[in-house]
């Protein structure tokens, strides 16, 4: 078992206590009596003191070891004197991105650029350089070339391997070549953070802490104490010993505490070595060369990294970039409840840092009143980054725990009017879900515990949290609890109480929920389940909120050109809008982000959900600009600007029964006239559901929908 963060012996610098802001000048350094800094945190974003942001949770984590910790926060990239403004640490930089990646954070689907960042003072963009981590790494090797550079945040986390760029079109190498770090960091990384924090402390060189769950590392070659599995090849070979499989998928009837066998056929490595050799293994993938070149390569690579994420029988990867080598450790091992409790109860202030004064922070203001309950998911959406980021195994905090933090807002927040703005996470009701068995848990290597439909070891009570929502919201000076995170519809319906719970006291009007699309194909490319998951809550929303004599609408989410994604799924999804009478204004568009396996689906054309061979099907991909804008024109059939776009789609597709002006019809044969903005086709609907603007945190998460 690991150590646990909470018991490490304290450094020295503890003497000086907490600070009250984290300092960002030699000023704030000076009034705390400092005179240097032993870990000094570089961010894109805002320094907010907040367990919502990256930086405040590392930073008062690293405190509270009684490390002195400064942040740069957005720092000028042009040169290198920002990154001098509080001197040299004395063990290490820290560089994230920020809450969010980057690209993501400055262009849109379309590779258009935003012109605002909510993670800025007064919403400013610009303010962070394409390309985060790196540029500011470069910036800090600049500054201080002998200084250990550790880098993290979920940039580099899903740029831990050669990857898929979308931005640029092309094949880029691990983000450790890039930023010349000595080590990354990938996921929330509490566990080796503090043990790198502390190594670094007692003396030891940065290019010996080779050995941390959660590290990736450049390194020459592989060390002879480490044998070698094969898997560069989607070539089928011969029959191999029993070792688990990085193709192994576990039905839940293999999910057993016995050992699980290798199905005949499902197995693609080849071992170098005996098969006695009791050496410990690292899979070997396909390198960053073979990759670049073969789509099909490069969609094999992915398929074996998403199943090498159980932290219980992960093995280490390798990859050759050149004539070196990245080697990514085994993930970290989830944390337990009291030391997720602790880092959550250190002490923020909760506030941006004084430094902007009265400048608004939107992402801050999104989050403020929120309470985060757990980690992770284990739904495994292959569009998804959460899973890839904070794994499959949920890290829960305790009833406790959450209740004293919503009295911490209650009682410390100047801005409370009564409202919990969402007490969730990654996933609103995953919060004590976990499977039945631990010894089942530790062997599975599925990629999901809800698709194709629910394991049967999976435990879907969720009358724990219909428990401590009723707890939360008894508080005194407590006036409402709202769910604003993603809510898993599927899991939900397998507890009626929890749904009626949510809808009778939880639901601000609208309830927020993805099923992400209607149709099969599509469905099964993003592992979601089928569009009767939805009606079946959708029915169960509506008679609860009949029953609490409320009105009150669900919004669904949908995704537009997801690989896999034909013209017909999405002509067949805006028919199923327009029954159902929505009108979807914001609307997503895929968008494929670094590592996620439906980005492997995007550039081969692939499905790494299945075993891939040079002979295996190719499936629909929309890369095309003009394709791209026809799916999400199907999600926006109501507007008259997609009319002539839709109506040539249409005709093109033989649905020339589809143009009309009657109430079957999904566009008029016409536009309209000057006089005329909108054309409403056939009756009005009854009821107009118009999608909520996208948060910042949904923009975040979903990497995108969930």
């Amino acid at each position: 078992m690991p150590t646990p963060i909470h018991s490490y012996r304290k450094y020295w610098a503890e003497c000086f206590g907490p600070a009250p802001e984290l300092p960002t000048t030699r000023a704030e350094m000076d009034a705390l009596g400092w005179d240097s800094c032993d870990i000094i945190i570089v961010t894109g974003d805002a320094y907010v003191d907040h367990p919502s942001f990256g930086m405040a949770v590392i930073g008062r984590l690293l405190e509270a070891q009684g490390f002195r910790v400064g942040i740069i926060a957005q720092p000028d990239w042009t040169s290198a004197e920002a990154f001098r403004a509080l001197g040299k640490p004395n063990l290490f930089f820290g560089v994230s991105a920020g809450n969010m990646d980057s690209m993501i954070n400055r262009y849109t689907a379309d590779r258009k650029r935003r012109h605002d960042d909510a993670y800025t003072p007064n919403n400013e963009g610009g303010k962070r350089p394409d390309r985060a981590v790196i540029v500011y790494s470069q910036r800090v090797r600049e500054a201080y070339r002998d200084v250990p550079l550790i880098v993290g945040s979920i940039e580099a986390s899903l740029r831990r391997i050669a990857h898929y760029d979308y931005w640029s079109d092309k094949i880029r190498r691990s983000i450790l070549l890039d930023s010349r770090a000595d080590l990354l960091l990938y996921g929330n990384a509490e566990r080796a953070i503090v043990d790198v924090a502390h190594r670094l402390a007692k003396g030891e060189p940065v290019q010996q802490i080779r050995d941390l769950r959660g590290t990736a590392f450049v390194c020459k070659r592989i060390p002879e104490d480490w044998r070698e599995i094969d898997s560069t090849s989607i070539d089928r070979v011969g029959p191999v010993d029993k070792l688990v499989s990085p193709y192994q998928q576990n039905s839940p009837a293999e999910c057993s505490p016995e050992e699980v066998v290798v199905e005949q056929g499902e197995d693609v490595v080849r071992i170098l070595d005996r098969v006695d050799d009791t050496r410990p293994a690292v899979i070997r993938i396909p390198s960053y060369e073979q990759v670049k070149s073969d789509p099909a390569l490069y969609a094999h690579a992915s398929r074996i990294l998403h199943k090498e994420t159980n932290p219980h029988n992960a093995r280490p990867l390798v990859q050759a970039h050149g004539d070196r080598e990245v080697w990514l450790n085994s993930p970290p091992i989830p944390l337990e409840t009291d030391e997720l409790d602790w880092v959550f109860e250190l002490p923020f202030t909760r506030l941006p840092h004084s430094r902007y004064g009265d400048a608004r922070l939107p992402a801050y203001e999104m989050i403020r009143h929120s309470v985060n309950i757990m980690r992770g998911c284990f739904g495994g959406c292959t569009f998804c980054s959460i899973t890839e980021h904070e794994g499959r195994i949920i890290q829960n905090r305790s009833e406790d725990s959450i209740l004293r933090e919503v009295e911490r807002i209650r009682d410390t927040s100047p801005a409370f009017t009564g409202v919990i703005s969402d007490l969730g996470g990654p996933t609103a009701n995953m919060w004590r879900l976990a499977c039945k068995s631990r010894e089942i848990e530790a062997k599975c290597r599925k990629l999901s515990c809800v698709y194709p439909g629910i394991c049967k070891n999976l435990n879907t009570d969720q009358k724990p949290l219909v428990e401590l929502y009723r707890k939360a919201r008894e508080l005194p000076g407590i006036k409402k609890i709202l769910i604003a995170s993603g809510l898993r519809y599927d899991i939900a319906v397998e507890t009626p109480e929890y749904v009626e719970e949510l809808v009778t006291h939880h639901v601000g009007g609208y309830l927020k929920i993805a099923p992400e699309h209607t149709e099969d194909g599509p469905l099964d490319k993003m592992m979601k389940p089928g569009i009767g998951t939805y009606d079946r809550f959708k029915a169960m929303f509506e008679k609860y909120s009949k029953a609490a004599g409320k009105e009150q609408y669900l919004i669904p989410y949908f995704i537009a050109a997801h690989p896999g994604t034909s013209d017909r799924d999405m002509m067949n999804l805006a028919l199923w809008l327009k029954r159902n009478k929505f009108r979807a204004d914001q609307v997503q568009t895929f968008y494929p982000s670094p590592m996620a396996t439906a980005t492997a689906m995007y550039y081969s054309g692939k499905n790494p959900l299945k075993r891939i061979t040079r002979d295996s099907d190719t499936m629909p991909t929309v890369r095309g600009l003009s394709q791209r804008r026809l799916h999400k024109a199907f999600l926006r059939y109501h507007d008259p600007e997609n009319w002539p776009a839709l109506r040539k789609a249409l005709k093109k597709m033989g649905r020339i029964d589809l143009i009309g002006n009657g109430k079957m019809h999904l566009v008029p044969p016409r536009q309209p006239g000057k006089r005329h903005a909108v054309v409403t086709q056939g009756r009005p609907f009854a009821t107009q559901h118009n999608g909520l603007p996208r948060t910042p945190s949904n923009r975040s998460r979903r990497s995108k929908p969930r």
